[in-house]
């Protein structure tokens, strides 16, 4: 037992450290984390006999429902509502198609049975959040018209439906079924999983109100119990499990509660914990010398899925939306597969070989090359396919799609002087630690204001005019004015840095919608946009364009 507490350990830490190495490479760490498996495997450097698909199922199984509730979890409705529909729709419609269409490619193509043919497309019809959003969130890439938060509620919300597809799957390759008994199967799947996803989400909100969890970690380990048994109820009665734990994290995220900051991180690193967990497991189970075998029926598949399908369902289903090429474009190439395939591959084989009523195909090695090939290829193209087809919105951050996102709406103006035996004077700006993570707007020095910058050299007798999230004093002698930009203003879908203002004026925040931000030279202004400026306004705004 010392001795696979001590290889738990050595495995977390080298995963973690080579996670961290590789982002400096532009690896993703994902593969890092499956080749550190397949080092330690069977035919691995340490060799160790592993090949037990129902400890994997049960352990990849928790790792999931801590993923998809925290999926649900993160995402902050308030942003994708507006986007819920085509979301829904690709989550729902996207997937059943995909795993016919993968279907009709294993059966013709690669000469599988019809019901096998169906149980591939099935497991790999999802696609996967955490590895997208694990991608925008590294890059900080924000996207135009909403793609983030539909890429982030499709990838979210599809793995219940891949797995009732998976379980269809089973059905029909465990016994001889009819169309009526595959009918109910779905009906329960759905309606238990959204009931009881509902009903624990509205329970847990009451147990909320009227307990006080304080701020010792016990609402973190009541939230991770909800989590579970939003799992496991409809479970019992042949619901989905993961659809209801999806549901049941969107409402608890996104509902009043204490702490939710504190609780999105708890689940973020459990996220990342339950990422390791899963795919060093995967790598555990591979063995090398069967890889060959799988290669060519992989890679026919996975070109079919990425090259024909999702970009012919994604443009069938989004061009209604009005969803231009580019848009359709990027969101098939985000269609990425990872760690819920891998676990419902797993679970298949596990159920089917228990009921005595194995698989032709290898089916393990074949979804593991094809969530290779996703995460390695799809996966490094992304940023660039973004910034390709100029998709990026440099104006906003992809962190506002998440519960963790905290909005900058209260700016507090302070004045401070720097004295001449002080700890700024004679320093550069960028050297300087300033007080509550505030930021330098402008520098006051005699009857000058210099727009300060890194290489900035603090003199004393300057007074900083600082932006300071909490209220430490006021600068009532700045004055700043208010521009809103409306009625074809020239400055509209102009960037900051296209604006030639006057001497020592600054635009030192601008307000949009309910939004409160502080620009740099690339933030694009909109129209409706209210401009929080020093110094004075140009009489002629068209002037003021370079």
């Amino acid at each position: 037992m010392i001795t696979a507490f001590i290889l738990a350990a050595l495995v977390a830490i080298i995963c973690i450290v080579a996670s961290k190495v590789s982002q400096r490479f532009g690896v993703s760490a994902l593969l890092i984390f499956i080749f550190i498996g397949m080092a330690f495997g069977s035919e691995g450097i340490v060799g160790l006999n592993f090949s037990d698909y129902q400890l994997t199922e049960l352990l990849c199984t928790i790792g999931l429902i801590v993923i998809m509730f925290y999926g649900g979890f993160g995402t902050s409705w308030k942003y994708a509502k507006k986007y819920a529909t085509q979301a829904g729709i690709l989550s729902s419609l996207g997937t059943i198609f995909t795993a016919l269409l993968v279907t009709v490619a294993a059966h013709f193509l690669l000469g599988f049975e019809f019901a096998e043919s169906f149980l591939l497309g099935a497991v790999i019809s999802s696609t996967d959040a955490a590895s997208v959003f694990s991608i925008l969130r590294s890059h900080k890439l924000n996207l135009k018209d909403g793609l983030a938060p539909l890429l982030e509620v499709e990838s979210g919300s599809n793995d219940p439906f891949a797995y009732m597809l998976m379980i269809i799957g089973i059905t029909l390759l465990s016994a001889q079924v009819q169309a009526s008994q595959v009918a109910g199967l779905v009906a329960s799947q759905i309606i238990f999983g959204v009931l009881f996803g509902v009903l624990v989400a509205l329970v847990t909100m009451f147990l909320f109100k009227h307990i006080n969890f304080g701020s010792n970690g016990l609402d973190s380990i009541f939230i991770l119990a909800v989590a579970f048994l939003a799992y496991a109820l409809p479970s019992v009665v042949n619901g989905n499990g993961f659809l209801s734990v999806y549901i049941a994290g969107i409402i608890i995220g996104n509902s009043p509660i204490a702490n939710k900051i504190e609780l999105v991180h708890f689940f973020d690193g459990l996220t990342q914990l339950a990422q390791i967990l899963i795919f060093f497991l995967f790598g555990l189970l591979v063995f090398p010398s069967r890889l060959p075998y799988t290669f060519i029926p992989a890679l026919i598949t996975f070109l079919v899925m990425t090259f024909i399908a999702r970009p012919l369902i994604m443009t069938v289903l989004l061009k209604p939306f009005k969803r231009n090429f580019k848009e359709i474009a990027f969101v098939s190439a985000a269609g990425l597969r990872g760690a819920a395939s891998l676990v419902f591959a797993v679970t298949a084989i596990s159920t089917l070989s228990q009921e005595g009523s194995p698989i032709s195909f290898d089916l393990y090695h074949t979804v593991f090359w094809i969530v290779l090939f996703s995460i390695a290829l799809q996966g490094s193209i992304i940023p660039y396919a973004a910034k390709f087809l100029k998709l990026v919105d440099d104006s906003e951050s992809v962190m506002k799609t998440f519960n963790d996102y905290q909005e900058e709406t209260d700016f507090n103006l302070i004045e401070m002087e720097v004295e001449e035996d002080g700890p700024y004077a004679g320093k550069y700006l960028k050297d300087v630690r300033l007080p509550g993570g505030a930021l330098a707007v402008v520098i006051k020095r005699g009857d000058t204001s210099v727009i300060p910058q890194g290489s900035t050299l603090l003199k004393a007798g300057d007074t900083l005019v600082l932006n300071a999230q909490i209220k430490l004093t006021s600068a009532e002698s700045i004055e700043l004015k208010e521009l809103e930009l409306v009625n074809k203003h020239p400055w509209i879908n102009h960037t900051i840095s296209d604006l030639d203002l006057l001497p020592h004026a600054l635009i030192v925040y601008v307000k949009r919608n309910d939004e409160t931000f502080i620009p740099d030279g690339n933030t694009r202004l909109y129209n409706g946009d209210t401009l929080v400026l020093s110094g004075e306004i140009p009489q002629n705004p068209q002037s003021a364009l370079r």
